[in-house]
């Protein structure tokens, strides 16, 4: 039993390490080593566009986004913007219908997805109306920097490159701790990705903002999303996700712990299929950088949620074993009462929050793993007010 706690123990403490730790300290090493691999553009490269914006009661933001996609800068002959509605019963419809009309100039199209089956579904049901090179996937509440589309398509210089994700900045960093962690995890996040794309593949996109070639695009099962679920497609084909940052889309982050836990709950619906989506990504030989990659950043990751409980009742096992195990143990607990005293006396201690946020997350993960064994896991999302 002793041994069989002590390897639960190493391996789950492993995960958690190298997920929060040893991953990005390593990446930021390989991409040192790979520091004269830059990015390449073409700003020649100007195929056809499709601007696609799904939206779901969207009544609060989708006319700010219309007026921000119209104002794009790319040649107004080679860009055609695409409104998704996912069963809207509110204002939704009526506003874009309005807007179209006020501008029979602007080639806008709204396509009415008549059954709710979640923003994958209305994005698989939009795609098939599309007659342009290329898709450019944005959310309703996600505002474009005006040269975003000119540096998405300048990134697609070569065939294997079938995905290029865009950079998300939040804009309300700074109102409440919520959305500082949020802000913060975004822009280490987007700096690890950056090297993986300039070294060979991104792990996952941004839903906010991104791009692939029609041809390309995959008509994936509804409770999927294409931001997590492509990228690794089209790695095992032999094909790059890469990241271009200076294609920018500006968004709110939940400003209050319910909403970023609510969108997080949604985000973790598929986590057990992500953990290794694809066996063959196990396959370093051919894949290479893309396996270490994947583990470091994607499966480590999705296994937090169980690490952290394997980790503390192996622990508690061990705690009479030596005084290391007893230091270890009481750690843990010292961390998550950490968290309960943020929770309860709504501190605005910033590390006091980022314990708490770390917390919520690896809540977030169990109820995502609960709600998938139980049939509860929805293709849905419903937006966080404070996010509009």
């Amino acid at each position: 039993m002793e041994l069989v706690s002590k390897i639960l123990f190493y391996i789950s403490a492993f995960i958690i390490v190298w997920a929060m730790v040893g991953y990005p300290i390593s990446i930021k090493l390989i991409g040192f080593l790979y520091k004269n691999r830059k990015l390449a553009k073409d700003y020649s490269y100007k195929p056809s566009v499709t601007v696609m914006v799904v939206a779901h009661n969207e009544e609060k933001v989708i006319l700010e986004k219309l007026n921000n996609i119209v104002e794009l800068d790319y040649p107004k002959n080679k860009i055609e913007f695409l409104i998704a509605s996912d069963n809207s019963t509110d204002k939704t419809n009526e506003i874009v219908k309005k807007f179209i009309k006020e501008h029979p100039e602007k080639n806008i199209r709204l396509y009415e997805v008549r059954e709710r089956k979640g923003k994958t579904n209305a994005q698989n049901e939009a795609h098939k109306t599309v007659t342009t090179e290329y898709l450019i996937m944005t959310d309703a509440n996600s505002m474009m920097d005006k040269n975003s589309v000119k540096e998405l398509m300048a990134a697609f210089t070569s065939d294997d490159i079938a995905y290029v994700s865009g950079r998300l900045k939040i804009v309300n960093q700074d109102v409440s701790d919520v959305s500082n962690a949020e802000a913060s995890y975004w822009d280490s996040d987007m700096a690890i990705r950056e090297i993986e794309g300039r070294i060979q593949t991104i792990t996952a996109g941004n839903g906010a903002l991104y791009a692939c070639s029609t041809k390309d695009y995959y008509d994936l099962n509804p409770i999927q999303c294409h931001d997590s679920a492509m990228p690794p497609l089209y790695a095992l084909q032999g094909k790059r996700a890469i990241a271009n940052h200076d294609a920018v889309a500006y968004e709110k982050a939940g400003e209050v712990i319910e909403d970023e836990f609510s969108r997080k709950v949604r985000m973790n619906r598929i986590i057990l299929k992500h953990i290794l989506p694809d066996v063959r990504i196990l396959n370093i030989y051919k894949y290479q950088w893309f396996s270490y990659f994947y583990f470091g950043h994607r499966t480590c990751r999705y296994l937090l949620w169980i690490s952290h409980l394997v980790v503390l009742i192996s622990n508690a096992i061990l705690i009479t074993d030596s005084p290391f195990y007893m230091v270890t143990f009481f750690g843990q607990v010292l961390f998550y009462l950490l968290a309960l005293l943020r929770a309860i006396t709504k501190s605005n201690n910033k590390y006091l929050t980022l314990i708490y946020y770390y917390c919520v997350t690896i809540i977030a993960q169990w109820v995502g793993v609960y709600n998938i064994l139980t049939g509860k896991a929805k293709p849905f999302w419903e937006k966080a007010e404070s996010t509009r």
